[in-house]
C-alpha cells in the first residue's frame, strides 16, 4: 500500500545496511534505523540529525535566561538539556557503548536539576543541601547500577518516575501558590504589597493569576501531548519495526525519512521538554511575586514560548522589593 500511494513521487533507493567507520556496534541496544545506509561515517543518520533540535532549543533557552535575568539553576538545566542532545548525537552517530551513557544518563542527571529546582523553592539552606546530596547520591546510584546491570528497560523506568515526580509536584505547587481558593494564610502573608490593599486590587491580582493558570494549564497539556505522543510514536516504531523498514525501501528515500519513528522522538519529546523547562522558569517567577515584571510570550501553538521582561519591569521589581523588605 506503501509504495502505491507513493510510486508517483521521485526518490531514490535505499542502499543496503553496512559496516562503517565506528563498526563495530558496542551499544547494548540499537534502533530501528539500519545502519550506515547513508553514509559510513554516521551509523543512524536522522536518529542524529534530529538531535539539533536540543542544541538549538537549550542555546535558545540559555539566551533568554541571560538576557532575561531567570533563576540560575535554568541556566544549569538548559545546558543539561544541551548535553542530552549532544550525547544522543554521538550515541546514534557511532552506537557506541560510552556514548549511549552520555545519553542516556544524562537525561537522569537533567531530570535531577529540575527535581532539585521544584524540592528546593522556599526552603531551608540546610533542605536544600541535604535534597542536593540526596539527588547526587541518587544519580550517583543510578549510574553505577545501570552500567552493571547494563539494561535499557532501568534506564527508562528510572527516567519516567523522575520525570513523573518532577511534573506532578510541579502542578502540585502550581495550584496551591497561585490559585487564589486554594492560597494558605503563610502564602498571603508573603505577599509584597503592603496589608490593608483595595479589594478591588486584590480581585484584580486574583483574576490576573487565574488567567496565568489558564495559561499555564495549556502549556502543560500541549508540551505533555508532545512529548507522551514522540513516546506513542517510538513505541509503535519498536514494535512494527519489520514493517517500517519494508515501507521505508518501498517508498525510497527522502519520504521513507517520514518513517523513523526514533527521529519523531527526539523532535517531539525535545520540544516538549523544552515546554516544561520554560514552564518551570514561569512558575518560579510567579511563586516570587512577580507576574507583573514577566510575561509568557506564545502567541500560538506553531511557536516556542519564551519568558521575558515585561518593559518598564526594573522599576516595579524595585519598589516590590522594597515594600518585602519593609514588612
Amino acid at each position: 500500500m506503501a509504495a502505491q500511494l507513493f510510486s508517483w513521487l521521485p526518490s531514490i533507493p535505499y542502499a543496503p545496511a553496512r559496516e562503517g567507520r565506528w563498526s563495530p556496534i558496542t551499544s547494548t541496544i540499537n534502533w530501528c534505523e539500519e545502519d550506515y545506509y547513508a553514509t559510513e561515517y554516521c551509523a543512524e543518520i536522522v536518529n542524529t540529525l534530529t538531535n539539533v533540535v536540543f542544541m538549538y532549543l537549550a542555546f535558545k533557552g540559555i539566551h533568554n535566561c541571560v538576557q532575561n535575568g531567570h533563576d540560575w539553576i535554568f541556566i544549569v538545566t538548559f545546558a543539561g538539556y544541551f548535553l542530552v542532545g549532544t550525547g544522543s548525537f554521538f550515541f546514534h552517530a557511532t552506537l557506541k557503548y560510552p556514548m549511549q551513557l552520555v545519553d542516556e544518563l544524562s537525561m537522569i542527571y537533567t531530570t535531577c536539576l529540575m527535581c532539585y529546582a521544584t524540592f528546593s523553592y522556599g526552603k531551608t539552606r540546610r533542605y536544600s543541601v541535604v535534597l542536593a546530596v540526596f539527588l547526587v547520591s541518587l544519580a550517583l546510584f543510578i549510574t553505577l547500577y545501570y552500567h552493571y546491570l547494563q539494561d535499557p528497560t532501568f534506564h527508562q523506568n528510572m527516567y519516567a518516575l523522575l520525570t513523573a515526580v518532577v511534573l506532578f509536584r510541579s502542578m502540585y505547587v502550581m495550584e496551591v501558590n497561585i490559585r487564589p481558593k486554594f492560597r494558605s494564610k503563610e502564602r498571603l502573608e508573603e505577599n509584597p504589597h503592603p496589608n490593608g490593599s483595595s479589594r478591588a486590587v486584590q480581585k484584580g491580582e486574583d483574576l490576573r493569576d487565574q488567567e496565568i493558570l489558564r495559561k499555564m494549564w495549556s502549556m502543560i497539556g500541549f508540551g505533555l501531548s508532545i512529548f507522551l505522543g514522540g513516546f506513542g510514536i517510538w513505541t509503535l516504531d519498536n514494535k512494527y519495526c519489520g514493517t517500517l523498514r519494508q515501507w521505508r525501501r518501498q517508498v525510497g528515500l527522502p519520504w521513507g525519512i517520514v518513517l523513523e519513528g526514533h527521529g519523531w522522538w527526539h523532535l517531539m519529546t525535545g520540544t516538549g521538554a523544552y515546554y516544561y523547562i520554560v514552564w518551570g522558569i514561569w512558575l518560579r517567577h510567579c511563586l516570587n511575586y512577580r507576574q507583573n515584571e514577566y510575561e509568557l510570550i506564545w502567541p500560538s501553538i506553531f511557536s516556542l514560548p519564551a519568558v521575558v521582561k515585561r518593559s518598564g519591569a526594573s522599576s516595579a521589581a524595585h519598589q516590590n522589593g522594597s515594600a518585602k523588605k519593609e514588612k
